[in-house]
């Protein structure tokens, strides 16, 4: 047995599959919304060359996409966001004047 293994950190649930779970259809649902997320980091002029995504289920076969990005898309990413959230707030405000 490897000196550096610890037992005591292994957690059967992070690794064990569970019969009757659907882990295919959570994999394919972080894989799609790894594509949403490139296609609108694309619309939005940010950078993905070096964005990289893990697609992956939880335990209960919930869909999870791990990203990993260069701080600059990281940045990009949230400007574009709070952009798109004050353009929302905008939009919110003028239509609750106009009703």
């Amino acid at each position: 047995m490897d000196p550096n293994f610890d037992d005591e950190a292994l957690e059967p649930d992070g690794w064990m599959w569970v019969r009757g779970v659907d882990y295919v259809a959570g994999w394919r649902s972080a894989v799609d919304a790894a594509t949403e997320l490139k296609g609108a980091m694309d619309e939005a002029g940010i950078d993905t060359t070096e964005v990289r995504s893990i697609a992956a289920t939880t335990t209960d076969g919930a869909g999870v996409l791990r990203v990993s990005l260069p701080v600059e898309a990281a940045l990009a990413l949230a400007n574009a966001a709070r952009e798109e959230a004050l353009r929302w707030r905008k939009a919110g405000a003028s239509g609750a004047r106009s009703g």
